[in-house]
């Protein structure tokens, strides 16, 4: 997925505010300000990337402000809003009767937890009531559905690598994971290796308990948003290029693994927070997807 002119305004605004989270010195908001100009001047085109010009922004931040994690309190508020829905979340997959009624109840729930981002221009989200509002419509809100050929593919795996996005919404994560672990599935998680914007780390998993779920828990090797392959650790390249089916949430893995074609079916999971990944999927703003990629021949 390329960059369109809308972008231009969210990548600004993110890094805007971002910096204001990040410090409070006035000259260190100049110095990062300034450098988020050039970064914008200088790799904005409609050939870019979005989440790669973004991840540019993301480690200028951090290193101008010296601020490492300008997320954290956001994060770990997030977890903890998401662990006390997280009951509510349980008693609508367990109300399903059927194999697959839960599975896809727990992929509905878990594409309603992207929800949980922040500083996006056209997205509203707040913490208070938003997440179960979200599962709640999670249903209607879903406009491409490919849950049923995820559903097939899982119970033909035997390997998944699932790519987290956001903390917060990793707690509706694990719900999904162990779906599809009742199908007999081997689930390996990946993190981001460091922090990037609200993106879940290790830290962020190990304090909802995903170890207490996953199989395996490893880091992709850097903090890029999206998928970066150069930048990524030798282990995440191996199980990315052995399993069977790999889940991706959130925006930034949709806008970079659609530049690249996968080794194996990618099932990308995200509510559409903004106007370009709105336009790409033709959908309507905050709506959820459920889409396997590479399309097959024939699929819009």
């Amino acid at each position: 997925m390329k960059v369109e002119i809308e972008c231009a305004h969210c990548l600004f605004y993110r890094g805007y505010k971002e910096i204001l989270k990040a410090t409070d010195d006035p000259n260190v908001r100049s110095e990062a300000l300034k450098s988020l100009f050039k970064i914008l001047s200088e790799n904005f085109s409609l050939d870019a990337v979005p989440s790669v010009i973004g991840t540019m922004r993301e480690r200028m931040i951090k290193q101008i402000t010296g601020n490492p994690d300008p997320f954290a309190d956001v994060k770990r508020r997030s977890n903890d809003v998401a662990l006390k829905a997280l009951p509510a979340a349980e008693r609508l997959i367990a109300s399903e009767d059927t194999d697959y009624g839960r599975f896809r109840r727990a992929c509905l729930i878990s594409i309603a937890g992207n929800a949980m981002e922040f500083d996006i221009p056209w997205h509203r989200f707040s913490l208070d009531d938003a997440v179960e509002v979200a599962m709640q419509n999670a249903e209607a809100d879903l406009v491409i559905d490919d849950i049923e050929e995820a559903y097939n593919l899982a119970r033909n795996a035997s390997e998944i690598l699932y790519l987290t996005d956001n903390a917060g919404e990793i707690v509706f994560d694990m719900l999904f994971i162990k779906e599809l672990k009742r199908l007999g599935v081997n689930v390996v998680v990946a993190v981001k290796d460091k922090p990037v914007l609200n993106d879940a780390t290790l830290s962020d998993a190990e304090y909802v308990g995903m170890h207490k779920v996953a199989d395996k828990i490893i880091t992709t090797g850097n903090d890029a948003m999206g998928l970066i392959l150069s930048e990524c650790s030798g282990e995440f390249l191996k199980y990315y290029r052995s399993v069977d089916l790999v889940v991706a949430k959130g925006m930034g893995y949709a806008e970079t693994i659609t530049e690249i074609t996968p080794p194996s079916p990618n099932l990308l999971l995200l509510k559409t927070k903004c106007l370009a990944v709105a336009n790409f999927f033709r959908t309507d703003l905050g709506k959820n997807v459920a889409r396997i990629y590479p399309l097959k021949t024939g699929k819009d």
